[in-house]
């Protein structure tokens, strides 16, 4: 049995969801379905769930909803009438739409979370009417009556570990299951979301409830590229990488997963094959466990991001203090900013932040804090701050690796801050400024893979 999930730009409108279908039903073992909400049918166009976020302060604000109501519920009528689906289930629709405002809520949060969620439970309602429709046996199946039980976060939810438990006891036979993606429910009773990849997350948690002995993931991509499109031109589609090496470059920017979305796969071991909806012979790419993967290639992919800064502390004998460090995280906790790497040497450190999870005032108060408590010689925050990875499971043999990265980048000028390789030894992280990180990510991938495809000049290359 395999779990089939589908993104927003899969289900945008009625040509979309017959894509859809026709995958769904190529496969008798794809039996379960997590959908997304509507995405944008043209570049100008909005989500359901932003409409839906609309809705929701339009009702915070008490102000009229009969238009927002409208406009959402048109964009399922469009998809029903595509299929000269019968009124009532869209009339089902639009009235769960206009109950939403009257049912009980603890706070904004919540009544906000719910609202969005509905993009992907009114969306699973029409998959399920339409496929009946059309005579092919399906079941609308609700996380609350699955048992997905979240965190009692709004926004933010984790899912808890009793989900796993109702699962594995749901009850189905032949017919295709369809899930609505993005949220659970809290132990209260509310809606909760999941955060950025709500919909992949919710895949990743039925694949690994249910065994599942594949997670097929169908988005608007061929597959997962050894480097970002937007700075290579065609790069090398990567065929089979494993669950770590996805983590790492995730983290780094490869936009097609957010990197905690597939934790609950590789939790239950479930392989996951990224498609495009689009183009479903292709192979797509194929994430798999570590265990038994045998690389082909040194280098797997390059990713950059400039979503980052650092601050960089200087003071002599710093090795030799003890507590120095420990005082150091107490600042960091007392302003809630946790730091993602913190490279040092004997008299030097440096530490490195996510920037979205910090302002101007929280950085002024927190290096006011160190600069006080600390008394380092030099302190400098610096926002021009790029991360490069380089991430391969070939790296662990490959002796002379970090040579050939660094090589081509003095080559051509372009200054690297800070050099840190991971335990496992299949990653290689670099910091640049951000001006030189997309010329860093040319030249690393012109260092591995330019070769290979001038062999391979004309035929389409994937990189195992």
């Amino acid at each position: 049995m395999k779990v089939v999930k589908f993104g927003g730009s899969s289900l945008a409108d009625g040509a979309h969801f017959q894509k859809v279908i026709s995958i769904i039903t190529a496969d008798p073992t794809r039996q379960v379905v997590v959908v997304s909400a509507p995405g944008k049918r043209f570049a100008e166009d909005t989500k359901v769930t932003d409409l839906l976020i609309e809705y929701a302060l339009t009702v915070i604000k008490h102000q009229n909803t009969a238009a927002i109501i409208q406009k959402i519920g048109q964009r399922y009528k469009d998809i029903g009438d595509f299929f000269n689906l019968p009124t009532r289930p869209i009339e089902k629709i639009i009235k769960k739409l206009q109950s939403l405002p009257f049912e009980y809520y603890p706070s904004n949060s919540y009544l906000m979370a719910a609202f969005k969620a509905h993009g992907e439970r009114l969306n699973a309602m029409l998959l399920t009417s339409v496929l009946k429709h059309l005579g092919i046996a399906a079941r609308f199946l609700d996380p609350f009556e699955a048992g997905i039980i979240v965190s009692d976060d709004p926004s933010n939810a984790s899912v808890l570990p009793e989900t796993y438990k109702n699962l594995a006891h749901l009850q189905f036979g032949s017919e295709k299951l369809i899930f609505p993606g993005f949220f659970g429910f809290t132990p209260n009773g509310q809606i909760a979301t999941f955060s950025r990849g709500g919909s992949d997350i919710t895949g990743a948690i039925v694949a690994r409830g249910l065994n599942a002995q594949l997670y097929e993931n169908f988005t608007d991509v061929n597959a997962i590229y050894a480097a970002d499109p937007r700075i290579i031109n065609h790069p090398h589609a990567i065929k089979k990488m494993t669950y770590r090496e996805m983590r790492e470059l995730s983290y780094a920017g490869f936009s097609v997963f957010h990197d905690e979305a597939i934790i609950p796969a590789i939790e239950g071991q479930v392989p996951i094959n990224v498609k495009n909806t689009n183009h479903p012979d292709l192979p797509g790419t194929l994430i798999v466990p570590e265990k038994g993967f045998k690389p082909h290639s040194t280098i797997t992919g390059v990713a950059s991001s400039d979503r980052f800064a650092a601050l960089y502390l200087h003071r002599y004998l710093l090795n030799k203090e003890v507590g120095f460090t420990l005082k150091l995280l107490q600042i960091l906790y007392k302003y809630d900013v946790s730091y993602e790497h913190m490279p040092s040497g004997i008299d030097d450190l440096t530490i490195i932040f996510d920037k979205n999870q910090l302002n101007s005032e929280t950085i002024h108060e927190m290096c006011h804090d160190i600069q006080n408590t600390l008394k380092p010689d030099q302190l400098n925050w610096i926002d021009d701050y790029a991360i490069i990875m380089v991430v391969g499971e070939g790296m662990r043999s490959k002796i002379g690796t970090i040579e050939n990265i660094l090589r081509p980048l003095a080559e051509n000028e372009i200054g690297v801050h800070m050099i840190n390789q991971g335990a496992s030894r299949i990653s290689i992280m670099l910091g640049t400024k951000q001006a030189d990180a997309k010329k860093a990510v040319k030249q690393i991938y012109q260092q591995f893979f330019e070769p290979e495809a001038k062999i391979n000049e004309g035929s389409t290359i994937y990189a195992d």
